[in-house]
């Protein structure tokens, strides 16, 4: 038989443990109720959202989780309504695929007055296009012509001048292939790609702004990238000026959507959801110059001559198939 001692002893540990018990619980609710934001923003568009969002009173409400486009697209699409993020900022065609796997998306519960229809699950918070850009100076040099389309840069005389993504590590890479898919279909498209990509050699990058560093550092005379990167280099006094290719100038969105998950931290991710449009748009729009929503208004300069939208719906199978294309083209 135990002690008074012992038994006064259990009967304290028993306590002491239920009581961090407790208190760990405590804790861990106290995390599940912060929003888990999922993005794959770059730096301009985290600190957009996390200003707006700070200013809105929603600091220490929320982790916020950095994650690359391919990284975060998988994860959705293995992980669905499963996942612990509570609030994605992604590719649109992400979004979009990931819903029709899984209807983990809730409908917005405010109505953002975007431009353009969007399904009721997400709003687009910015968007990049994609637009040919040239070193004026290294054109000069090399005594070559200012192109003005994408087979352009097929000639010979652009052989190891010329810069692009590469569509199997950037998203940017898909806008040149939208653009050569749709003005030239597959089999012309293959051949002239193939040329495309003997005349980069070198100069394949894995990141979209890859293109537009090369032409500004003048280690190529032309690049295909975003075009805000080369408006704002050539209103910086740059070298640089950028050409709306004929064969169009494509767009892809990121939009903001809000995981089905219980109805407080659901609720909450709303709120956030409606912060990041309402405050955060004034900031992304300096960042990314498309205008989305009624009242916006961007230069002249930042509006392409050749706003094209590719003729099928962008989803995560159509991004394979173009990567397959692109990789037969090599």
């Amino acid at each position: 038989m135990l002690s008074k001692m012992k038994r006064g002893f259990l009967h304290l540990m028993v306590v002491l443990c239920v009581a961090t018990l407790a208190a760990c619980g405590s804790s861990a609710s106290g995390e599940e109720e912060k929003v888990v934001i999922a993005t794959n923003g770059d730096d301009e568009a985290v600190e957009a959202m996390e200003t707006a969002l700070k200013g809105a009173g929603y600091e220490g409400k929320y982790v916020l989780q950095s994650l690359g486009t391919s990284e975060l697209g998988g994860k959705l699409l293995v992980e669905g309504d499963k996942t612990d993020a509570d609030l994605i900022t992604m590719s649109s065609y992400y979004i979009e695929s990931a819903q029709k796997k899984y209807d983990m998306f809730a409908d917005l519960t405010f109505e953002p007055k975007a431009l353009d229809q969007n399904p009721a699950y997400y709003t687009p918070i910015l968007s990049n296009t994609g637009s040919i850009f040239v070193n004026t100076e290294i054109l000069k040099q090399k005594g070559l012509e200012m192109p003005t389309s994408i087979k352009d840069l097929v000639k010979p005389e652009y052989q190891d001048l010329v810069s692009i993504p590469n569509i199997m590590d950037s998203s940017t890479g898909w806008l040149l292939v939208q653009s050569i898919m749709s003005e030239y279909g597959e089999e012309e498209g293959k051949e002239i790609l193939k040329q495309l990509i003997s005349n980069v050699g070198p100069h394949l990058e894995s990141s979209g702004s890859g293109p537009i560093k090369k032409v500004q550092a003048g280690e190529v005379a032309v690049g295909f990238g975003l075009r805000h990167q080369a408006v704002a280099a050539k209103e910086n006094g740059e070298p640089i000026d950028f050409v709306d290719p004929t064969e169009g100038n494509f767009s892809l969105t990121e939009s903001v959507a809000v995981v089905k998950k219980d109805e407080a931290t659901t609720e909450l991710a709303q709120e956030m959801a409606k912060v990041i449009i309402e405050d955060g748009r004034e900031a992304l729009i300096e960042s990314y110059p498309v205008a989305l929503y009624e009242g916006e208004t961007i230069s002249e300069s930042n509006k392409p001559a050749h706003s094209k939208t590719f003729s099928e719906p962008l989803t995560v199978d159509l991004l394979k198939e173009h990567q397959e294309f692109f990789k037969s083209a090599k």
